[in-house]
């Protein structure tokens, strides 16, 4: 059975192009697919909690020194953490803010970068080299920007924080098997955003047969 995490992270509700394109490629998915588990974890309208001086004491400590309270500030952190390791299939979806990610991403993203917990650290000729422990995992990252022009090669893909940001630090968890799905132009006129809308649906269309049913 397949295990999915779905990880939202707008701050907008129904009016959110990222959210409905991940509502579509939720739907798609229950009409196509019989043995799956899906976990939500909701960023965008979620009180993410920052790292505190305490938070970091807490976590450079082994699990059996920690108090009870050290415990308590890290739950958050191993409960995201353990959601990233059971899942076998990880589903991002997140605006562009300000040609970068929500400061709640960033958040949880900080919350489970822990050493030994999702990447380690080696030594090779005097130099540091990550292994990530996020493996054989699929990321789909589902990206909606207010513009266009942020792909690669155009006009204002030197300004785009958001993909290359996001490759990266997942990279380091581990995760290599990465797709990407973008709506570009969100701020549209409607027929301009439909177009867009529609080619993204076929893409999720196309995504969710290669990852559940191309190797049967």
């Amino acid at each position: 059975m397949k295990k999915i995490l779905i990880i939202n992270a707008s701050a907008r509700g129904s009016d959110s192009q990222s959210r409905k394109l991940t509502d579509y490629f939720i739907g798609y998915l229950k009409s196509r697919v019989i043995n799956k588990t899906i976990i939500y974890r909701d960023l965008g309208n979620s009180k993410i909690p920052h790292i505190t001086q305490q938070w970091i004491e807490s976590d450079i400590k082994s699990d059996k020194e920690r108090t009870p309270e050290e415990q308590n500030v890290l739950m958050h952190s191993d409960q995201y953490i353990k959601e990233l390791h059971d899942a076998d299939i990880i589903i991002l979806a997140t605006p562009m803010y300000n040609w970068s990610i929500p400061s709640t991403l960033k958040a949880y993203i900080d919350q489970v970068m822990r050493l030994n917990k999702i990447f380690t650290i080696s030594t090779e000729k005097g130099k540091q080299r990550y292994q990530g422990l996020l493996k054989e995992k699929n990321l789909v990252l589902i990206l909606s920007r207010g513009s266009s022009g942020y792909e690669v090669g155009e006009r204002n893909e030197y300004m785009n924080f958001q993909n290359t940001y996001l490759k990266f630090v997942f990279g380091i968890m581990g995760i290599q098997n990465l797709h990407e799905i973008s709506i570009n132009g969100t701020s549209k006129a409607p027929a301009e955003l439909k177009i867009e809308t529609e080619k993204a649906e076929i893409q999720i269309q196309n995504l969710v047969n290669k990852l559940f049913y191309e190797k049967q």
